[in-house]
């Protein structure tokens, strides 16, 4: 099949949500932009999910926790069958290098022909993998220890074998060749946003302990009565039942797991959008996605000190520093916002023009589909 006519692209993931941003909202979308038949196999059922239009579903077992395996024989079974009528299979997972193999489907290495058709493989790698083992609360600390090591070499093999994509630049020092950069950058909206407002500061995300879920607990009670604190996404279980009550008695607005397009439709007004990720391995080399997403509908932004936000908002100048795991700190960030409009609707312009200028998914989302493509023709 030429490019010409369409790709054909197996995405797979039995780890994120079928709604994970990245996956849905920007690569699938670039792909069927871009005329492609896409198959879309991912957790449909176990999330709770409906598969979005344009593609072909497969529903598959979630991988969470030690419960993992019935995930991984089924992922393998999916590739053994429909990889071979596809030209690029792309993962999204760790997990799914070993169904890969297993499913032998990764039995050549890139630029070498293939008389049999086998597709391309690529792995989208999203993060680092072997620094969050830190955070898997529910490996035995034995094996949080021994397993960046073996992490580490799975990684090189999959370089032998397989074609990269790199959601980061910081990414690029865990391997020897160079492979593409595909940025999580975002879709920025046209036309005019609204200023910020001055009533409600925004945390967009999955909440959990480490990305400072309990940190947005507390700073609901230190403002409240002066600035609602509103929490968009869905908790795991280590903040989700603090995150609960915390939303009964008043103190935040939490409103559970709401599709990426309509989370981002209720940022424009507030106040500022809150980013109080921990001192984590795994968040020091990804810029926070949510970041990018306040600055480009026009929010400033409330941010612990990762280096990677950091950097970015440095180059932005669109945002504020507070200290790690001290809500109180970003309690006053958020009254000296309200109470300074000039310097908020500054560190507002600022993050909007450079969102539109550097980190528009559009162009990105133009650059990935074109490596898939040409991987694919050759």
């Amino acid at each position: 099949m030429s490019v010409v006519d369409g790709t054909h692209v197996l995405v797979v993931t039995v780890v994120h949500d079928p709604q994970d941003a990245r996956i849905r909202h920007r690569q699938l979308l670039s792909l069927l932009e871009a005329g492609h038949e896409v198959t879309y196999a991912a957790p449909f059922t176990a999330y709770g999910r409906t598969p979005p239009d344009g593609v072909i579903p497969v529903d598959l077992p979630r991988a969470t926790g030690r419960r993992r395996a019935r995930a991984l024989r089924a992922a393998t079974a999916v590739l053994r069958e429909l990889g071979p009528r596809h030209d690029v299979v792309l993962l999204h997972d760790p997990e799914l290098l070993v169904a890969v193999l297993l499913a032998r489907l990764a039995v050549r290495r890139p630029g070498t022909q293939d008389a049999r058709g086998r597709p391309v493989i690529v792995w989208d790698v999203h993060e680092d993998t072997a620094a969050a083992l830190s955070m898997k609360t529910w490996l035995p600390g034995p094996t949080r220890r021994l397993l960046p090591a073996v992490v580490r070499a799975v990684e090189r093999t999959a370089e032998r074998h397989l074609r990269l994509t790199l959601a980061e630049e910081g990414y690029a020092g865990r391997f020897r060749r160079d492979h593409p950069v595909v940025p999580n950058s975002v879709l920025v909206p046209e036309g005019d946003v609204p200023p910020p407002g001055t009533d409600r500061v925004v945390y967009l995300g999955r909440v959990t302990a480490p990305r400072g879920g309990l940190e947005l607990v507390e700073l609901g009670r230190l403002l409240a009565g002066e600035v609602f604190v509103e929490v968009v996404g869905p908790a795991d279980a280590d903040v989700r039942e603090q995150l609960q009550a915390a939303h009964d008695a008043g103190l935040v607005r939490w409103r559970g797991f709401v599709p990426n397009d309509e989370a981002l439709a209720g940022l424009p007004g507030a106040l500022a959008g809150l980013s109080l990720l921990h001192d984590e391995p795994n968040y020091a080399h990804s810029r926070p996605t949510k970041v990018m997403e306040y600055m480009a509908y026009g929010l400033p932004v409330v941010t612990t000190p990762n280096r990677a936000a950091i950097e970015l908002l440095e180059r932005a100048g669109a945002g504020v520093v507070v200290p790690f795991e001290d809500p109180a700190a970003a309690a006053a960030a958020v009254r000296a916002l309200r109470d300074d409009p000039p310097h908020r609707e500054a560190l507002a312009t600022a993050g909007r023009a450079y969102a539109l200028a550097e980190l528009d998914w559009r162009r990105d989302g133009q650059r990935f589909a074109a490596h898939l493509e040409a991987w694919a023709s050759r």
